[in-house]
């Protein structure tokens, strides 16, 4: 045998060789031209500065920056500044951890001065330099998750505290609702409890509530503060039974955390008489009432309080609720002061179908014929968008009322008819029909055809039912918690949603109980929720082929602008790829399911994380384009914020990376700030 090689290997490793310096070749024109990019821009700093001192930028919700050295031309440059990383994440009961799904990091830091404040998971408060990433302090609530659903904190709130001398203690406040129940105050200077504020700087909110099961009552969003007064409702954990603890929703004095009011949310005319239940625990509030897990508004002016508002328990079955669901599913203004009812607006009547008000309001003034009308806008998960002045709850636009299906289960009562906005027009499909099936394939589309044809399908308002049942928009959302954007230059109101259908079922009482019971001998989960009370349990999916892809046609994600002057749609695109979805990474941007909010800018940018595929992105406002996007190292189920804290520094957009559980995106613990390039 010699040493000497065949014609076909010469030349393939000729091929590989060529091949190799080509890469080379191209690596370095890559950094060549990105070196050259990054040399090329330069930062104006004569542009406005701006903070962001609450969850949704400002007590409005308005979710808009002034800031404007980031632009449309230059966004392109965008780089990491710094990371941070909270140790705070939990993959899990499969990997040994101690919760249900796992950690899911939906915070909106907020920014005052030059200190930025993130809230983890499980309720650990971290101060880190604004500019730099570096940490000041940090602050552990050791809470308990026993039983916690989804572990998350969305934000928390901040306020100067004027009967606190200037120089002392906890005169700058920072508040944090737990998820097991307590509201907590901070100094912002040292991260220690304020001794004045509640019992050594907590407040038990778990108070009147009575009987709760683990991980059944807690706050995972930051409490509004207005004129001296601390805000706070709380979650109620979905589907599990009638005698739910009540949806309370409670005024506090921001500096000793004295109990000013409450609002019982009961129908005009009925009280509730204190009282304990069976475990001997004092019951102060209705049980089962609407719950209000979201994030409030306030308008200090007119000394209202906007209180987006859940389901009255349970969620699928409203047979057993007596008239207790008269504030579900809307936008109620309470007064600050009092706590009273001053309007409320619902949404959706007697809600069977989870479609609650998940979105904090944002307020913005409406160019009305004799000038400004403070307004409000309420986002939905049906993707309904009303438009309301806030002072009087009237809509701005006509809201008709409309004939829908009332053929449900026979127990149960349905409303004949539900709001319908006409202006903006209902920003979702509304209808899946066999037809609509979509499929990656024949085969696949012919799985979620026979799908479709085989539940029932009327519309978003389609009765629930033993059969089953189609949810289009689905229990997911259009709209959900991250809310949307104004643009008061561009009068624009921007958001994201998702487009994903849901199918569901009611289950016999017997049949239920006999399935979760041989699940539970299997050491299984039997994937009914319980609805315990109720002659029925239910058991809901995202509706997909076999292939594991959704039925509903694309896009399943979308950005949208609605101009508020007229109520039409500006424009709308696609938001996400499939690249971390398909079975193979291929970034087709067909839209994807996301959870999180828009934040806009005044130089026409608006910033969104939130989808499946581990991306924020920067859109241009006024169009829709796509201008840049930046892999994250975990899933961006967040809001970013965008700040800028003094003359001399960079603007910075920042976002929570970590995940979603029940989303399934890649979990962490990383705050990603991002900035033009800094060669000064």
């Amino acid at each position: 045998m010699n040493n000497i090689q065949s014609p076909s290997l010469v030349t393939t490793l000729r091929h590989v060789e060529r091949v190799r310096r080509a890469r080379v070749a191209l690596l370095f024109v890559t950094l060549f031209t990105a070196l050259a990019c990054r040399q090329a821009v330069e930062i104006d700093r004569s542009g406005p500065t701006a903070d962001w001192p609450a969850y949704g930028g400002n007590a409005a919700g308005a979710r808009y920056s002034l800031a404007t050295q980031i632009t449309k031309e230059n966004v392109g440059a965008l780089e990491v500044a710094w990371t941070y990383r909270t140790g705070d994440v939990d993959y899990g009961l499969e990997n040994g951890g101690e919760t249900l799904l796992g950690t899911a990091f939906q915070n909106t830091p907020i920014v005052v001065g030059d200190t930025l404040y993130i809230c983890t998971p499980r309720n650990r408060v971290i101060a880190l330099d604004a500019n730099t990433g570096e940490e000041r302090w940090k602050f552990d609530a050791e809470v308990s998750t026993e039983g916690v659903y989804i572990v998350t904190c969305r934000g928390v709130s901040y306020a100067i505290d004027d009967k606190v001398a200037l120089g002392e203690a906890c005169r700058e406040k920072l508040y944090m609702g737990t998820l097991d129940a307590r509201m907590i105050a901070l100094d912002t200077t040292t991260g220690r409890l304020c001794e004045g504020f509640g019992d050594g700087g907590t407040i038990d909110l778990s108070r009147g509530i009575g009987n709760r099961y683990p991980g059944e009552y807690g706050v995972t969003s930051p409490p509004a503060l207005v004129n001296g007064t601390l805000v706070t409702g709380a979650l109620v954990l979905d589907n599990i039974r009638v005698d739910a603890p009540g949806g309370v929703v409670r005024g506090y004095d921001a500096h000793d955390g004295k109990l000013l009011w409450s609002w019982d949310p009961l129908p005009p005319g009925r009280s509730f008489v204190e009282t304990t239940d069976e475990t001997g625990e004092l019951v102060r509030y209705h049980r089962g009432t609407t719950n209000a897990w979201s994030v409030f508004s306030v308008d200090p002016e007119l000394d209202l309080v906007f209180v987006p508002t859940g389901n009255t328990a349970p969620d699928y079955y409203g047979g057993t609720r007596d008239g207790l669901d008269h504030y579900s599913s809307s936008i109620v203004a309470l007064d600050a002061s009092t706590g009273e009812v001053r309007w409320h607006f619902q949404t959706v009547h007697h809600d069977v179908w989870d479609y609650d008000v998940p979105s904090q309001p944002v307020l913005f003034d409406f160019p009305g014929p004799d000038g400004p009308i403070p307004a409000v806008a309420q986002a939905t998960k049906l993707a309904h968008l009303y438009l309301l002045d806030r002072r009087t709850g009237e809509p701005l636009f006509p809201v008709e009322e409309r004939p829908v299906p009332t053929s449900g289960v026979a127990s149960e009562v349905l409303s004949p008819t539900q709001p319908h906005p006409t202006r903006p027009p209902p920003l979702h499909p509304q209808t899946l029909t066999p037809e609509d099936a979509w499929g990656l394939t024949p085969i696949d589309r012919a799985n979620c055809t026979d799908k479709i044809a085989a539940l029932d399908s009327q519309g978003p308002y389609t009765p629930p039912s033993e059969r089953g049942w189609i949810q289009y928009p689905g229990y997911f959302g259009g709209s959900n918690w991250g809310s949307l954007a104004v643009d008061p230059v561009r009068k624009l109101l921007v958001m994201n949603m998702s487009r994903i259908a849901g199918e569901l079922y009611l289950v016999p009482r017997d049949e239920a109980n006999k399935k979760m019971a041989e699940a539970e001998a299997r050491g299984e989960d039997a994937m009914i929720e319980p609805q315990e009370g109720t002659p029925y349990a239910m058991r809901r999916t995202f509706l997909l082929s076999d292939f594991g892809l959704p039925c509903s046609p694309p896009p399943w994600g979308v950005m949208t602008a609605i101009d508020y002057t007229d109520g039409s749609v500006a424009w709308e695109v696609p938001l996400g790829t499939v690249r971390d979805l398909a079975p193979v990474p291929i970034p087709w941007k067909l839209g994807v399911p996301n959870q999180g909010g828009t934040t806009s800018t005044a130089s026409g940018l608006s910033f969104v994380g939130a989808t499946m595929d581990n991306y924020l992105r920067a859109f241009d406002t006024d169009t829709g384009e796509e201008l840049w996007q930046a892999r994250l190292p975990a899933g961006g189920q967040a809001t970013p914020l965008t700040y800028r804290t003094s003359d001399d520094a960079r603007q910075f957009v920042v976002i929570a990376a970590g995940g979603h559980a029940l989303m399934q995106t890649k979990l962490g613990d990383y705050v990603v700030a991002f900035a033009l390039p800094d060669d000064s």
